[in-house]
């Protein structure tokens, strides 16, 4: 297919809007009251150590190494 280069500017014109006229249109509004996020968070933890008996005797009779 060969296109043809005589064709009016007016002509091109008329397309291209008519392409661009079906293009989406996107719009951002500001809200009319401003936004509040509530973080009422509650957190609670548990840490559990477990150690064997011979280690425990030896930090009880070694106290000082750390």
């Amino acid at each position: 297919m060969k296109l043809n280069t005589s064709m009016p500017p007016l002509l091109v014109l008329v397309a291209a809007m008519g392409v661009t006229a079906c293009s989406p249109r996107v719009e951002v509004a500001v809200p009319s009251e401003p936004i509040t996020i509530n973080l009422n968070v509650k957190i609670e933890h548990e840490i559990l150590v477990k150690v064997d008996k011979e280690i425990d005797t030896l930090l009880d009779e070694q106290g000082d190494i750390f």
